[in-house]
């Protein structure tokens, strides 16, 4: 579900600008797209209530990456309505115009597979990390 459609209350604004702030600390060049899914029917067929989704994209190609936009789901729970949901997990995936590159989950080893993968002191230093600094930003058990 596109981030945007969950801004409905201050708090959920909140950790929705928080996450953008720590996306461009990390890359400050690219654009943040917190509706990134169409509203046509074949999309809302894939529609995840539990998902928060939003995506960056480069001004190019990126070569560290090898991808030119990140497509980043967090996967969460809400307890109560008005409550910021919990985050359960995160999984971002590179993409080109040619569809998926790579996935990264934070499940397992949290090391990305795919055909096309980004460099590995990247992985370590920035999406390692963006993973780790959303789970500070959102409430925990």
């Amino acid at each position: 579900m596109n981030a945007a459609d969950h801004a409905t209350n201050l708090w959920s604004i909140q950790a929705l600008a928080s996450t953008g702030s720590l996306l461009k600390n990390y890359f400050p060049v690219a654009s943040i797209n917190f509706s990134p899914w169409r509203e046509d029917c074949s999309t809302k067929l894939w529609f995840e209530e539990d998902s928060l989704d939003l995506a960056l994209h480069f001004p190019g190609w990126s070569p560290r990456l090898q991808c030119r936009s990140l497509l980043i789901q967090l996967r969460v729970v809400k307890d109560q309505p008005r409550e910021l949901p919990r985050l359960l997990g995160v999984i971002m995936r590179g993409v080109t115009f040619d569809g998926e590159r790579w996935r990264l989950a934070t499940v397992g080893d949290w090391q990305p597979t795919g055909s096309h993968l980004p460099q590995q002191l990247v992985v370590m230093n920035q999406l390692h990390s963006i993973c780790r600094d959303l789970f500070l930003l959102f409430p925990s058990e």
